[in-house]
C-alpha cells in the first residue's frame, strides 16, 4: 500500500472556453470535477496504476464533502482508501480555464481552511496507524502546500515518523516546508527546477540536485518541464525528456511524476526505470484533455520511446 497526504486538499474544477479573453464575458463549453491537490492527484494516478492507495489529509464542509463522494464514485470506487480528517473548515477549490484555441490554461487557486491544532493532532494520529497498518506501508508521499494553522515544521514530523516506522518517504512542497522537511532527511525530494533554485540559490539543475542531496534529501528528483526530469541520488546521476516537446495542458503533470517514481519503488525498479516511467507519465498527463489526468494510450507509446542517459552537468 502506499499512502498519499495533502493537507490542501482540493476539489479540481476545469472549465474549457473557446477563447480566454481578459475583460469580457465566456461561454464554458465543458465543465470537469475531480478529487484534486497534489497528493490526491497523485493517489489518482496510482490508482490507474493498480496500485493500493490510501489517502489521508483534510476534508471540511461542502465542498470536503464532494471531494469525499467522488473519490468512492466513479474510476476510483474501491482502489483509493479514504482516511481524509475531517474539519471544521471548508476544503477550498482550484478553477483551472482552458483556453481550446491556444491550449493554455489559467489558474485560480483558493486559500485553504484554517486547522485547529486539535485537527493536526488528529491527523498525526490517524498517519501514524497508516505507516504501521497491515504490516507496514510501501511508501508515503507527503505533498503540496500547508494550510494555515499547520506548524511550518508538520512535514519534517511527518517525514521522522515514515523513517521510524522504515517507511521510504517522497517530500513534494516547497518554500520554508521544504527547507525544514529536508533536514529530516527524506528518502526522495521532488521540486521543479524552480523550486530547487530558490531551496539551494544554483540555477544549473545538476549543481542544484548535488547540493540539495548533500543538505539532507537521499535522493533528488527534480521536474524540468519540457526538458524532462533529472535525478541525482547515492547510486548515480540521470537524466530523461519524452522524445519530443508536447504541447498540452500541464496542470498536474508533476503530480503523474511523483506517482510514477513511488510506483516504480513499490515494485523495485532500478532508478533508471522509475525515471522512464516518471516522464512517460507526466508527458502524457500533458497530452490528456483534462487538468490532472494521464491519456494511457499516450503513456504506452511513450514509455519506451524514452531515452535515460546519465547526467554530468
Amino acid at each position: 500500500m502506499i499512502i498519499t497526504l495533502s493537507m490542501n486538499a482540493a476539489l479540481d474544477v476545469t472549465y474549457r472556453v473557446p477563447a480566454l479573453v481578459p475583460h469580457t464575458t465566456h461561454r464554458v463549453s465543458d465543465v470537469a470535477e475531480r478529487p484534486g491537490g497534489k497528493g490526491l492527484n497523485v493517489a489518482r494516478v496510482l490508482a490507474a496504476l493498480g496500485h493500493p492507495v490510501t489517502v489521508t489529509g483534510f476534508a471540511g464542509g461542502p465542498t470536503g464533502a464532494e471531494v469525499r463522494r467522488r473519490l468512492a464514485a466513479g474510476p476510483y470506487a474501491g482502489r483509493i482508501t479514504d482516511a481524509l480528517v475531517p474539519i471544521a473548515g471548508q476544503t477550498r477549490r482550484t478553477v483551472g480555464v482552458v483556453d481550446a484555441g491556444s491550449g493554455d490554461t489559467t489558474m485560480f487557486n483558493e486559500p485553504g481552511p484554517t486547522v485547529t491544532p486539535g485537527e493536526w493532532a488528529t491527523l498525526l494520529g490517524v498517519y501514524r496507524g497508516l505507516l504501521t497498518a497491515g504490516g507496514g506501508a510501501d511508501a508515503v508521499a507527503l505533498c503540496g502546500s500547508l494550510p494555515p494553522g499547520v506548524p511550518v515544521g508538520a512535514y519534517a514530523e511527518l517525514i521522522r515518523e515514515a523513517r521510524a516506522a522504515g517507511v521510504y518517504v517522497l517530500l513534494d512542497t516547497d518554500g520554508p516546508a521544504l527547507r525544514r522537511g529536508l533536514a529530516a532527511r527524506p528518502d526522495l525530494i521532488k521540486p521543479n527546477s524552480e523550486e530547487l533554485t530558490g531551496l539551494t540559490g544554483f540555477a544549473e539543475p545538476v549543481r542544484a540536485a548535488r547540493d540539495a542531496h548533500r543538505r539532507g534529501a537521499r535522493a533528488v528528483a527534480a521536474s524540468l518541464g519540457a526538458d524532462g526530469m533529472l535525478v541525482v541520488s547515492g547510486d548515480g546521476c540521470w537524466r530523461a525528456a519524452p522524445p519530443a516537446r508536447l504541447a498540452g495542458n500541464p496542470t498536474g503533470a508533476g503530480d503523474s511524476a511523483v506517482a510514477g517514481l513511488l510506483s516504480g519503488v513499490a515494485e523495485g525498479l532500478p532508478w533508471p526505470a522509475r525515471l522512464a516511467r516518471a516522464v512517460a507519465l507526466s508527458a502524457a498527463t500533458v497530452l490528456a484533455p483534462a487538468a490532472g489526468e494521464y491519456d494511457p494510450a499516450a503513456y504506452g507509446e511513450l514509455l519506451p520511446r524514452v531515452e535515460v542517459v546519465p547526467a554530468t552537468s
